[in-house]
Protein backbone atom coordinates (compact mmCIF):
# COMPACT_ATOMS: atom_id res chain seq x y z
CA UNK A 1 0.00 0.00 0.00
CA UNK A 2 1.25 3.45 -1.24
CA UNK A 3 1.73 5.71 1.85
CA UNK A 4 -0.88 7.94 2.69
CA UNK A 5 1.11 10.88 3.29
CA UNK A 6 1.82 10.99 0.15
CA UNK A 7 -0.95 12.20 -1.65
CA UNK A 8 -2.05 15.38 -1.26
CA UNK A 9 -6.06 15.98 -1.36
CA UNK A 10 -7.71 19.19 -2.10
CA UNK A 11 -11.34 18.89 -0.81
CA UNK A 12 -13.82 21.49 -1.93
CA UNK A 13 -17.21 20.86 -0.58
CA UNK A 14 -19.75 23.70 -1.48
CA UNK A 15 -23.07 24.95 0.52
CA UNK A 16 -25.86 27.02 -0.73
CA UNK A 17 -23.97 30.40 0.93
CA UNK A 18 -20.29 29.21 1.62
CA UNK A 19 -17.66 26.87 0.01
CA UNK A 20 -15.77 24.77 2.35
CA UNK A 21 -12.19 24.12 0.78
CA UNK A 22 -9.23 21.49 2.80
CA UNK A 23 -6.12 20.49 2.00
CA UNK A 24 -4.79 17.36 3.54
CA UNK A 25 -1.31 15.03 2.84
CA UNK A 26 -3.47 11.80 3.61
CA UNK A 27 -5.50 12.34 6.50
CA UNK A 28 -3.52 14.78 7.75
CA UNK A 29 -5.01 18.32 7.83
CA UNK A 30 -2.50 21.09 6.21
CA UNK A 31 -5.28 23.64 5.71
CA UNK A 32 -9.06 24.66 6.00
CA UNK A 33 -11.60 27.53 5.25
CA UNK A 34 -14.72 28.38 4.58
CA UNK A 35 -15.33 30.81 1.99
CA UNK A 36 -18.62 33.17 2.87
CA UNK A 37 -20.47 34.62 -0.39
CA UNK A 38 -22.73 37.20 -0.22
CA UNK A 39 -26.54 36.75 -1.05
CA UNK A 40 -26.08 40.07 -3.10
CA UNK A 41 -23.72 38.08 -5.16
CA UNK A 42 -25.52 35.01 -5.67
CA UNK A 43 -28.35 36.97 -6.85
CA UNK A 44 -26.50 37.68 -9.33
CA UNK A 45 -26.75 34.41 -10.54
CA UNK A 46 -30.18 32.73 -12.89
CA UNK A 47 -29.25 29.56 -11.66
CA UNK A 48 -26.19 27.48 -9.27
CA UNK A 49 -24.49 26.49 -12.45
CA UNK A 50 -23.94 29.43 -13.06
CA UNK A 51 -21.95 30.40 -9.84
CA UNK A 52 -19.47 28.50 -11.26
CA UNK A 53 -16.54 30.73 -12.66
CA UNK A 54 -17.01 32.78 -9.35
CA UNK A 55 -16.48 30.13 -6.80
CA UNK A 56 -13.49 29.03 -8.70
CA UNK A 57 -11.80 32.17 -8.81
CA UNK A 58 -12.84 32.57 -4.97
CA UNK A 59 -11.00 29.37 -4.22
CA UNK A 60 -7.95 29.65 -6.38
CA UNK A 61 -7.84 33.18 -4.72
CA UNK A 62 -7.88 31.77 -1.23
CA UNK A 63 -5.88 28.76 -1.72
CA UNK A 64 -2.78 31.63 -3.44
CA UNK A 65 -3.13 33.81 -0.53
CA UNK A 66 -2.41 30.87 1.64
CA UNK A 67 0.99 30.02 0.01
CA UNK A 68 -1.07 26.84 -1.20
CA UNK A 69 0.23 25.45 -5.33
CA UNK A 70 -2.39 23.17 -6.59
CA UNK A 71 0.03 22.15 -9.02
CA UNK A 72 1.10 19.94 -5.70
CA UNK A 73 -1.75 18.04 -5.07
CA UNK A 74 -2.75 14.54 -6.07
CA UNK A 75 -6.14 14.58 -6.93
CA UNK A 76 -9.24 17.17 -6.14
CA UNK A 77 -12.70 15.42 -4.47
CA UNK A 78 -15.82 17.48 -4.61
CA UNK A 79 -19.01 16.78 -2.82
CA UNK A 80 -21.84 15.04 -4.92
CA UNK A 81 -24.38 16.36 -6.08
CA UNK A 82 -28.10 15.61 -7.33
CA UNK A 83 -27.62 13.22 -10.26
CA UNK A 84 -28.79 9.90 -11.41
CA UNK A 85 -28.93 7.01 -8.31
CA UNK A 86 -25.60 5.32 -8.05
CA UNK A 87 -24.37 2.83 -5.61
CA UNK A 88 -21.74 3.76 -3.06
CA UNK A 89 -18.34 4.56 -3.58
CA UNK A 90 -15.84 7.23 -5.20
CA UNK A 91 -16.80 8.36 -8.84
CA UNK A 92 -14.64 9.90 -11.40
CA UNK A 93 -15.99 12.83 -12.62
CA UNK A 94 -16.87 11.95 -16.15
CA UNK A 95 -18.08 14.31 -18.92
CA UNK A 96 -21.57 12.44 -18.79
CA UNK A 97 -21.70 13.77 -14.77
CA UNK A 98 -20.64 17.01 -15.63
CA UNK A 99 -23.65 16.74 -17.91
CA UNK A 100 -26.20 16.06 -15.48
CA UNK A 101 -24.53 18.41 -13.07
CA UNK A 102 -24.67 21.58 -14.98
CA UNK A 103 -28.61 20.96 -16.29
CA UNK A 104 -29.65 20.42 -12.94
CA UNK A 105 -31.21 16.95 -13.88
CA UNK A 106 -32.43 15.76 -10.57
CA UNK A 107 -32.67 19.35 -8.96
CA UNK A 108 -30.62 22.48 -8.44
CA UNK A 109 -28.39 22.01 -5.47
CA UNK A 110 -25.45 23.90 -4.30
CA UNK A 111 -24.09 20.47 -4.31
CA UNK A 112 -23.89 20.01 -7.31
CA UNK A 113 -21.02 22.90 -8.18
CA UNK A 114 -18.76 20.03 -6.16
CA UNK A 115 -17.90 18.07 -8.86
CA UNK A 116 -17.89 21.13 -11.69
CA UNK A 117 -15.43 23.05 -9.35
CA UNK A 118 -13.24 19.46 -9.00
CA UNK A 119 -12.90 18.46 -12.64
CA UNK A 120 -12.01 22.12 -13.95
CA UNK A 121 -9.38 22.57 -11.24
CA UNK A 122 -7.41 19.27 -11.97
CA UNK A 123 -8.39 19.25 -15.73
CA UNK A 124 -6.29 22.07 -16.13
CA UNK A 125 -3.58 20.19 -14.18
CA UNK A 126 -4.13 16.99 -15.85
CA UNK A 127 -5.28 15.54 -12.61
CA UNK A 128 -7.83 13.02 -11.79
CA UNK A 129 -11.23 14.56 -9.96
CA UNK A 130 -14.14 12.50 -7.74
CA UNK A 131 -17.12 12.81 -5.73
CA UNK A 132 -17.53 10.51 -2.93
CA UNK A 133 -20.99 9.08 -1.85
CA UNK A 134 -23.50 11.64 -2.95
CA UNK A 135 -27.06 12.19 -1.48
CA UNK A 136 -28.38 9.99 -4.37
CA UNK A 137 -26.33 6.70 -3.52
CA UNK A 138 -29.00 4.28 -3.96
CA UNK A 139 -29.05 0.05 -2.70
CA UNK A 140 -32.13 0.07 -1.51
CA UNK A 141 -33.36 -4.03 -1.93
CA UNK A 142 -36.27 -4.10 -4.12
CA UNK A 143 -38.54 -5.26 -1.64
CA UNK A 144 -37.79 -1.70 0.05
CA UNK A 145 -38.87 0.30 -3.01
CA UNK A 146 -41.90 -1.27 -2.28
CA UNK A 147 -44.60 1.67 -0.56
CA UNK A 148 -47.81 0.25 -0.74
CA UNK A 149 -49.45 2.76 -3.81
CA UNK A 150 -48.31 1.67 -7.29
CA UNK A 151 -47.83 5.08 -8.15
CA UNK A 152 -45.30 6.18 -5.57
CA UNK A 153 -41.95 4.63 -5.46
CA UNK A 154 -39.92 4.85 -2.42
CA UNK A 155 -36.48 6.28 -3.06
CA UNK A 156 -33.01 6.51 -1.67
CA UNK A 157 -32.11 10.05 -0.80
CA UNK A 158 -29.73 10.39 2.92
CA UNK A 159 -26.64 11.53 4.41
CA UNK A 160 -24.91 8.85 2.49
CA UNK A 161 -21.17 10.69 2.44
CA UNK A 162 -21.52 10.52 6.43
CA UNK A 163 -23.15 7.56 7.07
CA UNK A 164 -21.46 5.69 4.99
CA UNK A 165 -17.58 6.92 6.49
CA UNK A 166 -18.88 6.88 10.70
CA UNK A 167 -19.45 3.23 9.50
CA UNK A 168 -16.48 2.87 7.69
CA UNK A 169 -14.96 4.03 11.26
CA UNK A 170 -16.73 1.94 13.81
CA UNK A 171 -16.23 -0.90 11.56
CA UNK A 172 -12.16 -0.08 12.10
CA UNK A 173 -12.29 0.30 15.62
CA UNK A 174 -14.29 -2.65 16.65
CA UNK A 175 -11.75 -4.55 14.59
CA UNK A 176 -13.71 -5.22 11.58
CA UNK A 177 -14.23 -4.08 7.85
CA UNK A 178 -17.53 -2.35 6.91
CA UNK A 179 -17.90 -4.82 4.09
CA UNK A 180 -18.50 -7.85 6.55
CA UNK A 181 -20.44 -5.94 8.99
CA UNK A 182 -24.40 -4.92 9.89
CA UNK A 183 -25.50 -2.07 11.32
CA UNK A 184 -28.11 0.73 12.15
CA UNK A 185 -26.60 4.16 11.56
CA UNK A 186 -28.53 7.09 12.33
CA UNK A 187 -27.62 10.37 11.02
CA UNK A 188 -29.50 13.39 12.51
CA UNK A 189 -29.23 16.74 11.86
CA UNK A 190 -31.45 19.14 11.02
CA UNK A 191 -32.77 15.85 8.78
CA UNK A 192 -32.64 12.38 10.56
CA UNK A 193 -31.78 9.53 8.32
CA UNK A 194 -31.75 5.75 9.45
CA UNK A 195 -30.31 3.11 7.24
CA UNK A 196 -29.56 -0.42 7.69
CA UNK A 197 -26.08 -1.15 6.37
CA UNK A 198 -25.76 -5.08 5.16
CA UNK A 199 -22.11 -5.49 4.59
CA UNK A 200 -21.33 -2.42 2.51
CA UNK A 201 -24.70 -1.49 1.08
CA UNK A 202 -27.60 0.44 2.56
CA UNK A 203 -30.45 -1.79 1.55
CA UNK A 204 -32.87 0.58 3.30
CA UNK A 205 -33.12 3.94 4.69
CA UNK A 206 -35.82 6.18 5.08
CA UNK A 207 -36.30 9.10 2.49
CA UNK A 208 -35.35 11.93 5.69
CA UNK A 209 -35.55 14.99 3.04
CA UNK A 210 -39.58 14.17 1.64
CA UNK A 211 -41.57 13.16 4.56
CA UNK A 212 -40.58 9.85 6.16
CA UNK A 213 -39.45 8.44 9.31
CA UNK A 214 -39.06 10.90 12.44
CA UNK A 215 -39.55 14.08 13.38
CA UNK A 216 -36.33 16.31 13.10
CA UNK A 217 -35.57 19.78 14.12
CA UNK A 218 -37.49 21.06 11.46
CA UNK A 219 -38.90 18.57 9.37
CA UNK A 220 -42.36 16.28 10.34
CA UNK A 221 -41.52 12.75 9.35
CA UNK A 222 -44.28 10.89 8.44
CA UNK A 223 -47.57 12.16 9.30
CA UNK A 224 -51.24 10.56 9.53
CA UNK A 225 -51.96 10.74 5.80
CA UNK A 226 -55.53 10.67 5.56
CA UNK A 227 -55.07 13.95 7.86
CA UNK A 228 -52.73 15.37 6.23
CA UNK A 229 -54.46 14.95 3.10
CA UNK A 230 -57.43 17.08 4.66
CA UNK A 231 -55.21 19.70 5.59
CA UNK A 232 -53.85 19.92 2.08
CA UNK A 233 -57.83 20.47 0.72
CA UNK A 234 -58.88 22.36 3.24
CA UNK A 235 -58.39 25.58 1.17
CA UNK A 236 -56.50 27.01 4.38
CA UNK A 237 -52.63 26.23 2.91
CA UNK A 238 -51.11 26.96 -0.64
CA UNK A 239 -49.46 24.18 -1.82
CA UNK A 240 -46.21 25.88 -1.18
CA UNK A 241 -46.97 26.36 2.59
CA UNK A 242 -47.70 22.91 3.27
CA UNK A 243 -44.55 21.95 1.90
CA UNK A 244 -42.78 24.78 3.97
CA UNK A 245 -45.03 22.97 6.98
CA UNK A 246 -43.19 19.81 6.13
CA UNK A 247 -39.73 20.80 5.41
CA UNK A 248 -38.21 23.20 7.29
CA UNK A 249 -41.03 24.38 9.62
CA UNK A 250 -41.65 21.23 11.09
CA UNK A 251 -40.74 19.28 13.85
CA UNK A 252 -39.32 21.01 17.05
CA UNK A 253 -39.81 24.34 15.24
CA UNK A 254 -43.55 24.10 14.92
CA UNK A 255 -44.10 23.07 18.93
CA UNK A 256 -40.91 24.95 20.09
CA UNK A 257 -39.87 27.65 17.66
CA UNK A 258 -36.60 26.64 17.64
CA UNK A 259 -34.15 24.08 15.38
CA UNK A 260 -31.84 24.16 17.73
CA UNK A 261 -31.54 21.40 20.27
CA UNK A 262 -28.96 23.29 22.56
CA UNK A 263 -32.36 25.55 23.02
CA UNK A 264 -34.13 22.77 23.81
CA UNK A 265 -32.11 21.56 26.37
CA UNK A 266 -32.06 25.13 27.83
CA UNK A 267 -34.79 25.20 28.13
CA UNK A 268 -35.55 21.62 29.40
CA UNK A 269 -32.67 22.84 32.03
CA UNK A 270 -35.32 25.75 33.24
CA UNK A 271 -38.26 23.14 34.24
CA UNK A 272 -40.27 22.99 30.59
CA UNK A 273 -41.80 20.48 30.93
CA UNK A 274 -43.46 20.74 27.16
CA UNK A 275 -40.31 20.80 25.71
CA UNK A 276 -38.45 18.03 27.51
CA UNK A 277 -41.99 15.69 26.05
CA UNK A 278 -41.55 16.78 22.51
CA UNK A 279 -38.01 16.40 22.52
CA UNK A 280 -37.97 12.75 23.88
CA UNK A 281 -40.52 12.11 21.74
CA UNK A 282 -37.97 13.15 18.80
CA UNK A 283 -35.78 10.33 20.86
CA UNK A 284 -38.76 8.13 21.00
CA UNK A 285 -39.48 8.53 17.25
CA UNK A 286 -35.96 7.61 16.10
CA UNK A 287 -35.21 4.40 18.30
CA UNK A 288 -38.92 3.39 16.64
CA UNK A 289 -37.24 3.78 13.39
CA UNK A 290 -34.15 2.20 14.79
CA UNK A 291 -36.17 -0.91 15.89
CA UNK A 292 -37.60 -0.80 11.89
CA UNK A 293 -34.34 -0.91 10.64
CA UNK A 294 -33.22 -3.76 12.69
CA UNK A 295 -36.04 -6.36 11.42
CA UNK A 296 -34.86 -5.24 8.21
CA UNK A 297 -31.22 -6.83 8.90
CA UNK A 298 -33.40 -9.54 10.83
CA UNK A 299 -31.91 -8.37 14.11
CA UNK A 300 -28.17 -9.37 13.10
CA UNK A 301 -26.46 -6.43 13.74
CA UNK A 302 -22.92 -5.48 15.19
CA UNK A 303 -23.92 -2.03 16.47
CA UNK A 304 -26.32 0.56 15.99
CA UNK A 305 -24.50 4.11 15.41
CA UNK A 306 -25.49 7.42 16.13
CA UNK A 307 -24.04 10.32 14.36
CA UNK A 308 -24.60 14.15 13.11
CA UNK A 309 -24.71 16.92 14.92
CA UNK A 310 -27.46 15.72 17.43
CA UNK A 311 -25.58 13.09 18.82
CA UNK A 312 -23.34 15.93 20.56
CA UNK A 313 -26.15 15.61 23.02
CA UNK A 314 -25.75 13.17 26.03
CA UNK A 315 -29.49 13.29 26.85
CA UNK A 316 -31.08 13.17 23.40
CA UNK A 317 -28.80 10.01 23.01
CA UNK A 318 -28.77 8.84 26.68
CA UNK A 319 -32.76 8.29 25.84
CA UNK A 320 -32.08 6.92 22.28
CA UNK A 321 -29.75 4.29 23.98
CA UNK A 322 -32.64 3.09 26.70
CA UNK A 323 -35.06 2.24 24.17
CA UNK A 324 -32.80 0.52 21.66
CA UNK A 325 -29.55 -1.02 23.40
CA UNK A 326 -31.36 -4.14 23.61
CA UNK A 327 -31.08 -4.96 20.27
CA UNK A 328 -27.26 -4.35 20.02
CA UNK A 329 -24.04 -1.95 21.15
CA UNK A 330 -25.04 1.49 20.82
CA UNK A 331 -21.78 3.88 19.62
CA UNK A 332 -21.85 7.56 19.52
CA UNK A 333 -19.56 9.23 16.28
CA UNK A 334 -20.69 12.93 17.03
CA UNK A 335 -20.55 15.39 14.33
CA UNK A 336 -20.20 15.54 10.81
CA UNK A 337 -16.97 15.59 9.26
CA UNK A 338 -16.94 16.01 5.64
CA UNK A 339 -14.34 17.31 4.55
CA UNK A 340 -12.55 14.41 5.87
CA UNK A 341 -15.26 11.72 4.59
CA UNK A 342 -14.60 13.47 1.41
CA UNK A 343 -10.86 12.82 1.60
CA UNK A 344 -10.84 9.42 3.01
CA UNK A 345 -12.91 8.52 -0.18
CA UNK A 346 -10.52 10.09 -2.68
CA UNK A 347 -7.55 8.01 -0.70
CA UNK A 348 -9.04 4.34 -0.94
CA UNK A 349 -9.08 5.23 -4.51
CA UNK A 350 -5.62 7.01 -4.62
CA UNK A 351 -3.38 4.05 -2.11
CA UNK A 352 -5.69 0.98 -3.81
CA UNK A 353 -7.39 0.39 -1.70
CA UNK A 354 -10.84 0.89 -3.64
CA UNK A 355 -11.72 1.31 -7.39
CA UNK A 356 -13.09 4.53 -8.75
CA UNK A 357 -16.41 3.60 -10.06
CA UNK A 358 -17.75 5.04 -13.67
CA UNK A 359 -20.85 7.23 -13.97
CA UNK A 360 -22.31 7.02 -17.26
CA UNK A 361 -24.88 8.65 -19.00
CA UNK A 362 -28.63 7.12 -19.04
CA UNK A 363 -29.17 5.35 -22.86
Amino acid sequence: MADQAAHRILVVNPGSTSTKVALSDGLTPLFETTLRHSSEILSRYDCIADQYDFRKEVIETALLDAGISIDSVSCVVGRGGLIRPVSGGTYVVSEAMLTDLRSGLLGEHASNLGGIIAYEIASERGLPAFVVDPVVVDELSEMARISGMPEIERVSIFHALNQKAVARRAAADMGGAYENMRFVVVHMGGGVTVGAHDKGRVVDVNDGLNGEGPFTPERTGGLPLLSLVKLCFSGAYTQEQIKKKVKGAGGLVAYLGTNDGREVVAMIEKGDERARLIYEAMAYQIAKEIGAMATVLRGRINAIILTGGLAHDAMLCGWIEERVSHIAPVRVYPGEDEMRALAEGALRVLDGRESARCYEAEE
